[in-house]
C-alpha cells in the first residue's frame, strides 16, 4: 500500500459505522476504494464474492490461497473487515462464512455495470468550445497552486525566489500551522521536521495529507464529512479537462470548490461561474497510476509523458553542492541546508556546512530526511558510480545530527506476556513481515510495534483457529 493509501486509510479507519454505511451509498467512492486501498488478493476476494447470492463458507476461501500464502490471506481479510467490506457470519449450525456489506457490495456493481440517476460520478457541463479550459491551462495553474503551498512552507517567499508564486489563502495557511508542517512566530515561518517530509513526498502522497487534514477540520467548519468524503472520492473519478455542473452539489460541497481551488486541486474560472473544473492533482487521487514524484516532475511527466524524472544535483567530496535548476521551490529547500553562494540562470552553487545543516536540524529535518533528498535528486552522471553521494558527506551529515542527539524515542506499544515460544514467535514475524516492528527480544519473548491494530487482529484470528481446531 504506498503511503498516501496508507494515510486515507488510516483516517477511514478510525471513522464510525454509520458513517461507511452512508459513503458507501455513493458508486464512486466504493469504486474508489476498491481500486485504490485493497492490495490485489483483497481484490481478488471482492470481485470473486461480488455476484454471490450466499455467504462464503471460511473453508471454501482457504482453498483458494496457497498454503504458502496464508498470511497474505489473513492481511488482506482484516484489512476488508477494517474497511467494513467483509463481514463474518455465524448463524446456528451452519459454518463459518465471510459476505460483503451492503451497500458496498449494491454500490460496487452499480459503478462497475452504470446505470441509475446518482450522478455519484460527476455531471458534465455543456460549456461552449470556445470556453473550455484545456488541459495545459489546468496544469499550469495547479503547479503554480500547488508550488506556491510548497514554497511558503519552505520559505521562497522569504528569499526573493518567489515572483510570480501563487497568494495563499488565511484558511490555506491555517490548515498547514494545524497539520504542523509549519510553524508561525511572528512574521517568520518554518518548516517543521513532519513538513520537510511532506515536502520530499510524491505528489499524490502530498494531496492526500492537504485532504486529510481538511478532513480532521471540517466539523470545525460545520462540513458533513460524509460530503466532503465522497466529494473528494468523487473526484478521483473525473476526466482532466472537462468541466462538471455545480447544479447537484451540496453547500458543503460548494465551499469546498472555493478551499481545493487555493490548493490548485479544482479550478473555476470565478466563484459565481455553473462550473467546476478538476485539475491533475484531482483526477489522480484514486489512480491505480504512480503517483507523481513531485510537483514539477510531475507534471512534466503527465505533459511529455515521460518516465524519466532527471536529477539535478551534484555533490562533491568537499561539501560543494551544484543544483542544475531554475525552480524557486527546489533552491528555496537546498537552502535550508545548505550554504548557497552563487546563481545563475540555470545553476545554483553552495556548499554544506556545520551550521548550515544545524540549523536545517534544529528546525527539525533530520540528517536522513537531507540524505534521502540528495539521493532522490541525484545528477544523472553521479548516478554512474556504485555509490554515488560520497561516502564522507553522507558520514559527516550524521555526525552533525548527533552532536546535539544521544537518544530517539518512538511512539509505541509493546507486546510481551506469551506463555510459550511458539505463541510469541508468529505474531513477533507477522509484524516484521508488515514493517511495524522496531525491537524484539526473543529470551524475554516481548516484541514492541509501532502500530498495534494489525498485531492484535492477527493474534484474535489465530485464537479463532485454534478454538476451531480444539
Amino acid at each position: 500500500m504506498s503511503s498516501s493509501s496508507m494515510r486515507s486509510f488510516e483516517y477511514l479507519e478510525s471513522l464510525p459505522g454509520t458513517v461507511f454505511n452512508r459513503l458507501y451509498k455513493q458508486p464512486s467512492t466504493a469504486l474508489a476504494i476498491f481500486r485504490r486501498m485493497l492490495p490485489q488478493l483483497a481484490k481478488s476476494f471482492v470481485m470473486a464474492m461480488l455476484y454471490m447470492s450466499r455467504p462464503l463458507p471460511v473453508a471454501d476461501l482457504d482453498t483458494w490461497v496457497r498454503p504458502g500464502s496464508r498470511r497474505e490471506q489473513d492481511t488482506a481479510i482484516d484489512l476488508l473487515e477494517r474497511l467494513q467490506i467483509l463481514k463474518r457470519t455465524a448463524e446456528p449450525n451452519k459454518p463459518r462464512a465471510y459476505v460483503l456489506t451492503n451497500p458496498f457490495a449494491a454500490s460496487l456493481r452499480q459503478a462497475l455495470t452504470g446505470g441509475g440517476n446518482h450522478n455519484s460520478f460527476g455531471v458534465p457541463s455543456r460549456t461552449p468550445a470556445e470556453d473550455q479550459v484545456t488541459a495545459a491551462q489546468l496544469d499550469d495553474f495547479a503547479r503554480r497552486q500547488w508550488e506556491g503551498v510548497l514554497g511558503y512552507m519552505v520559505g521562497s517567499t522569504g528569499i526573493g525566489l518567489n515572483d510570480e508564486g501563487a497568494n495563499l489563502s488565511l484558511s490555506v495557511k491555517h490548515l498547514l500551522k494545524y497539520g504542523r508542517l509549519v510553524e508561525v512566530r511572528g512574521k517568520s515561518v518554518d518548516i517543521t521536521q513532519d513538513g520537510f517530509a511532506f515536502v520530499l513526498q510524491e505528489v499524490n502522497a502530498q494531496v492526500w495529507t492537504i485532504l486529510i487534514l481538511y478532513l480532521e477540520n471540517a466539523e470545525e467548519l460545520g462540513m458533513d464529512r460524509v460530503d466532503v468524503l465522497s466529494f473528494l472520492f468523487m473526484l478521483g473519478s473525473l476526466e482532466l479537462g472537462q468541466g462538471y455542473s455545480k447544479a447537484n452539489l451540496t453547500e458543503t460541497q460548494l465551499q469546498m470548490l472555493l478551499d481545493l481551488g487555493d490548493f490548485g486541486i479544482i479550478y473555476q474560472s470565478s466563484p459565481n461561474s455553473d462550473s467546476y473544473y478538476p485539475t491533475r492533482l484531482a483526477t489522480t487521487l484514486t489512480s491505480d497510476a504512480g503517483a507523481l514524484r513531485s510537483a514539477t516532475a510531475g507534471f512534466e511527466t503527465a505533459l511529455h509523458s515521460s518516465n524519466d524524472d532527471k536529477g539535478f544535483v551534484v555533490v562533491e567530496t568537499n561539501y560543494r553542492i551544484y543544483a542544475y535548476t531554475s525552480s524557486p521551490l527546489q533552491i528555496a529547500i537546498l537552502s535550508l541546508f545548505t550554504r548557497l553562494s552563487t546563481r545563475y540562470p540555470n545553476m545554483v552553487s553552495g556548499k554544506m556546512t556545520r551550521e548550515s545543516v544545524r540549523r536545517a536540524i534544529n528546525m527539525g529535518i533530520t540528517g536522513d530526511q537531507i540524505i534521502d533528498f540528495l539521493y532522490t535528486h541525484a545528477h544523472p552522471q553521479m548516478r554512474k558510480n556504485a555509490n554515488f553521494l560520497p561516502p564522507t558527506v553522507v558520514d559527516q551529515i550524521r555526525l552533525w545530527q548527533i552532536e546535539g542527539e544521544r537518544m530517539k524515542s518512538t511512539v509505541g506499544f509493546l507486546f510481551k506476556d506469551f506463555l510459550s515460544a511458539a505463541e510469541y514467535e508468529g505474531p513477533c514475524q507477522y509484524a516484521s513481515d508488515i514493517g511495524v516492528l522496531k525491537w524484539k527480544h526473543d529470551a524475554k519473548r516481548m516484541f514492541f510495534v509501532t502500530r498495534h491494530e494489525h498485531v492484535a487482529a492477527y493474534l484474535k484470528s489465530q485464537k479463532e483457529k485454534r478454538r476451531e481446531g480444539g
